[in-house]
């Protein structure tokens, strides 16, 4: 097997994981708020975090050296967190999917203002087309609009902020700030919470929100083997095979039938995001890649969808 293949098995794998982590979401959202889930969730991915921390050599104090930018990116996770909690409990997968794929276009966008990369004519009209893929999902203006949409919507935004603070400072922090820091404040945050929106759970509930973390450590690790083994150019498209997991399990678990103009707004995001990745690994196309160092996309939960491309590439967003 060669290192690309490889590396599109487990990016298919690991976004696998991902996707049945989301349905999890949607059916422990009928009942929870998206705090009460996220707070067990990161109690729950403590022992699993310590377990990858413990075999990292190069850990050693956890002062950030960009304090506040490291307090903006925490701030960022948080929101984006509880949104896409929110957004997978109350709409149909599909449309939720359709709205994250916009996470790789807002990263472009966002690139330019913030770490000054210029994004050419091509790339620029991707971003555009894009966005009117998301406003066919949306559909603003009628009836169907909703608050779920509002939070994807925020939680892209915040995920692509997250991207980007990332881009600008992943070079200088520690791998277990990144990812420490994070689980912290999403722990007093979401713990602070818990005496206004705390449910009782049975046990079949509670091993739920375990479960939850454990997907997303196999899903999180599956993505760091994935680049770690083959090209970003490779890698990248696999997520959008969620909107295939999104389709069948809500068509089979929860009675979803995706509308004709998710679908159609699902395809042109997708395209303009496939586009980009094409664009950024062309040789004769500017050095600035932001979607391909951003090493796909979405946050989601305790373990990030956006994964740093390790010592070696440390452009990546984490």
């Amino acid at each position: 097997m060669s290192a690309n293949t490889r590396a599109a098995m487990l990016g298919l794998l690991g976004f696998s994981a991902y996707a049945a982590h989301d349905v999890i979401v949607k059916f422990l959202g009928a009942t929870y708020s998206p705090f009460q889930m996220l707070f067990f969730s990161v109690i729950f991915a403590f022992p699993l975090v310590s377990f990858m921390l413990v075999r990292d050599a190069s850990v050693a104090n956890l002062r950030p050296r960009h304090p506040w930018w490291t307090m903006l990116r925490v701030l960022t996770i948080l929101i984006s967190a509880s949104s896409f909690f929110y957004a997978f409990s109350v709409l149909p997968l599909a449309q939720t999917y359709s709205i994250l794929f916009s996470v790789p276009l807002m990263v472009t966008a966002l690139a330019i203002p913030v770490l000054g990369e210029k994004v050419g004519l091509h790339r620029g009209a991707a971003i555009l087309v894009g966005l009117i893929g998301v406003l066919i999902v949306v559909r603003p203006g009628t009836a169907s609009l909703s608050l779920g949409h509002i939070a994807a919507l925020t939680g892209s935004f915040c995920t692509a902020l997250t991207s980007v603070i990332v881009r600008r400072i992943g070079r200088d922090e520690r791998d277990v700030v990144l990812l420490l820091f994070p689980m912290l404040g999403m722990f007093v945050v979401m713990g602070s919470l818990m005496p206004f929106h705390y449910k009782p759970m049975p046990l079949v509930d509670l091993g739920a929100m375990a479960l939850l973390s454990v997907l997303g450590f196999i899903a999180f690790n599956s993505l760091i083997a994935a680049y770690k083994s083959g090209e970003a150019v490779v890698v990248a498209p696999t997520q959008y095979s969620q909107i295939i997991w999104a389709t069948v399990f809500g068509v089979l678990i929860f009675g979803e039938d995706p509308d004709t103009q998710t679908l159609l707004g699902a395809a042109v995001v997708i395209a303009s995001g496939l586009y980009i990745v094409a664009r950024e690994s062309r040789k004769d196309t500017s050095e600035n890649t932001p979607v391909l160092r951003t090493r796909s996309r979405g946050v989601t939960g305790v373990f990030s969808r956006i994964i740093s491309g390790g010592n070696k590439d440390r452009d990546g967003a984490s």
